[in-house]
Order: C-alpha cells, then structure tokens, then sequence
C-alpha cells in the first residue's frame, strides 16, 4: 500500500515504522497547516494516517483507529481533562499484581501502534485516550473510563462543545454488553456516559455502589473499610488520586465482570500491591526532594487552572507556587487564577514566570505575587520564600511553549534545577 503520514511526531513516526515493516511505501507530511493538505494530492494514497494534532477530514484513518480495527485483546479505554497517566497506570499496576499481562498505549507508553504485533488476545489493553486521538474514532472500548471533563485543548478544537463531542467517542460506539465508568460529581462526564449504549454504567466515588450491593450494614462497613484500606495504600497524593484510584477499581471490575464487593473481598491484597507499588508520574504533583525542611513538588503537567486548583487542594501545609506559562485560553482564565491563588490561605507566596505570568503581574496588584524572568532565578526565589515545613510546588496552570520545548523539557529542567540546589 501507498500511505500518506500527516504528521512526523511520536504517532506519526511509529507508523511510518510499522507500516514500513510491513512492506508499505510511506510519504511522511510535516510543519503544515490544515489548509496546506488540499495541495498534498492525498488522492493517490491507499491509505492516509492522521496525527493526533491534525484536524479529521473526510475518511482518513488514525493510529488509534487502526489499532482499534486490528487489535485482538480487549480494551479499557481512559479519557478525562486530567489523570488519565495516572488512571490508567493504576489500572496496569492492579492487574500486573494480578499476574495479567497489561500493555499500557497511547498518550501514555507506547505508541498503540508500535506493539499491537505483540499482542496476544488473552492480554490486558490499557489505553489513554486523548480528545485528539478520540476525535474521528468509530469504535469504543469494551470498557471505556470517563474521568472529570473541563475546557481544554480549545486553540485546536472550535469550541468546549467540540472538545466534549469528540471525548463522547470513547462511548458512542459501546455495545450493551460493555461497561462505561464516569465521575459522577461532574456534570460534563454525566452527560457522556448517558450517550453510552451500555447497560452497565458504573459512577465513582463508589460510595453509592457499595450500598447497593448489600443491604447488611455489618457488611456494608466491612467493605468501608476494606475500601479505606485501598485507598490508603496509595503511594500518591491527593483526594483527586483517591477518586483516580477509585475509577481504576471500577474500571478492573468492568474488565473482569464482578462488582465492587467481589473486588474488595476477593482482590484486596492485589489492589492494595498495585496501589503501594505505583510511585507516580513524572511532573504529575511529583515529590522531587526534601531540604532543609521544605518538600519540592514538580507539577508541570499542571496546564490549566482546574489542574492547579486541584494540585493545590492536594496539600495543606503552606505552599510557595511556582506559576505560568503559555495560556491556552487568550487570558481568558486569569480572573479566575488570580482568585485561586488570593483566595487561598495556604499559598503564601506566588513566584511568576512566562507569557501568563508577565500578564498576572500587569493585571492585578496582588501581594502575593513576584515575577522572575526564568525558572533558575524563580526556583532560587520560591526557596527563599520557603520556610520549614512549607512546600514548594511548581503547577504553572498554563502550556510551555513560550520558554520550554514541551511540558516535558519544563519539568526536566525545574527537576535539574531543584536537585541541584544546596
């Protein structure tokens, strides 16, 4: 076959990769523009893959939707705002506790792509699903996993309507005999499982479910506790970690058909094993290191201010933030950072960096806030703030790519950076 690549990133390298493996000529496209695909004379390729970043146009394919077509395990599927990694690693590490073989793909991992050779029928597929990766797919996973749901990803997709649209694919294609897991203290999240054709929809925090499923109240505190138990396993932070935690509990229940009692009751030490032995992902509310008393966050994963808040809300010892960045709203969510940061006792001190910090500081005469003109210099001034016992926790509630690579490199250098310090 002849194909067409749009886009030369991870995804779009591992195709060319798997596809040239199997003995297909590729045309890789880069650094283009939507409007610049009228003039690649897509028409002569047998095939034409999609990047995640690429708007969908009509019947091209995608890594996520040929790996959906040919893979021969079932699926659970993760997609949310944010804690998908987290999730889904959560997931893995229950059932590697389980003694299950588990690939994690997607966003997180591998490139789906890149393993689906190696996957047997009889393994476990955990899949991050972004809103890119969801956007054109016209199938669903046998389990699909519907974390909390805010604006996101708007100076790609038109509107939040577009946004959730596209995540509903991760249900619009179930059948009644799959399961749907959804955050139930999220309207957005809601309203996506209800356009599941799934019988079984299962809502965490799993409070509800546990009461329906004994009307024993001896029992019923048995499996309170047992659940308290769990979760306190946990090795990360957080009472959004907990709520994550509980989705991936439901998410192996669907997988493995029982409900929340027989997992408690059967399962405990396996789920306990998998949470403890999960230490976390790079620069997702991270602990770094401890000195001189003060503990050393890297939340740079953290690019919105609903990320932030809940960053924030994971702590209750004073905190020294670290924030800005690249805002993905056009300043539209720097009233409603500024009230996160003035409104909250615990942040004592805001040190500013980037394009958002530079407009924060213009805007807003706030006593809290400092401006630095680099992550060294607001690193070595967030220490200067920090007292013994205090945290210093970098969650910039805004994108990179004004001073950094990729959220990846920014992370990479505020760790060199904290680590090094004496």
């Amino acid at each position: 076959m002849k194909i067409a690549i749009l886009g030369n990133g991870k995804e779009g390298q591992a195709a060319k990769a798997y596809f040239e493996a199997h003995g297909d000529e590729c045309k890789v496209f880069e650094n283009f523009a939507d409007e610049d695909v009228k003039d690649f004379n897509l028409d002569q390729y047998d095939l034409v893959m999609r990047s995640p970043s690429v708007r969908p146009q009509g019947d091209w394919s995608s890594s996520t939707k040929y790996f959906f077509e040919k893979c021969p395990a079932r699926i659970i599927g993760v997609t949310g705002t944010k804690g998908k990694g987290t999730t889904c690693s959560l997931i893995k590490s229950v059932f590697g506790a389980m003694g299950r073989k588990v690939w994690l793909v997607g966003n997180i991992g591998v490139p789906a792509i890149e393993v689906l050779d190696d996957i047997a029928s009889g393994d476990v597929v955990v899949y991050e699903m972004s809103s890119f990766q969801l956007w054109d797919l016209y199938r669903s996973p046998s389990v699909a996993v519907v974390l909390g749901i805010e604006p996101d990803h708007l100076n790609v997709h038109k509107d939040f309507a577009e946004y959730v649209d596209a995540k509903s694919n991760i249900v619009k294609w179930q059948n009644e005999g799959d399961v749907c897991v959804y955050y139930k203290d999220n309207k957005d999240s809601v309203s996506i499982a209800e356009k599941s054709p799934a019988e079984e929809k299962l809502a965490y925090p799993v409070g509800e479910l546990i009461e329906a499923v004994t009307n024993n109240e001896e029992e019923k505190t048995q499996l309170l506790n047992k659940l308290e138990k769990a979760l306190n396993s946990l090795s990360i932070v957080g009472r959004h970690n907990m709520e994550n935690a509980q989705a991936a509990m439901l998410a192996v229940c669907g997988y493995l058909g029982i409900d929340i009692k027989e997992l408690l009751n059967e399962h405990l030490n396996e789920i306990c094993k998998g949470f403890k032995e999960f230490k976390g992902l790079p620069h997702r509310l991270q602990l770094i290191r401890e000195l001189n008393g003060v503990k050393y966050y890297d939340d740079n994963f953290a690019t919105n201010v609903a990320s932030t808040k809940v960053a924030i809300e994971a702590f209750n010892t004073p905190l020294v933030m670290i924030v800005g960045g690249r805002d993905k709203t056009d300043y539209e969510d720097l009233p409603e950072l500024n009230k996160l940061l003035s409104d909250n006792s615990l942040v004592k001190k805001v040190v500013l960096i980037g394009e958002s910090g530079h407009e924060l500081m213009k805007k807003y005469e706030n006593a809290k806030f400092v401006l630095e003109k680099d992550l060294k210099s607001a690193v070595e001034k967030a220490r200067e703030f920090a007292d013994t016992g205090n945290t210093v926790l970098m969650s910039p509630a805004a994108a990179s790519f004004d001073m950094f690579k990729n959220v990846y490199d920014r992370g990479a250098q505020f760790v060199e950076i904290v680590n090094k310090l004496k």
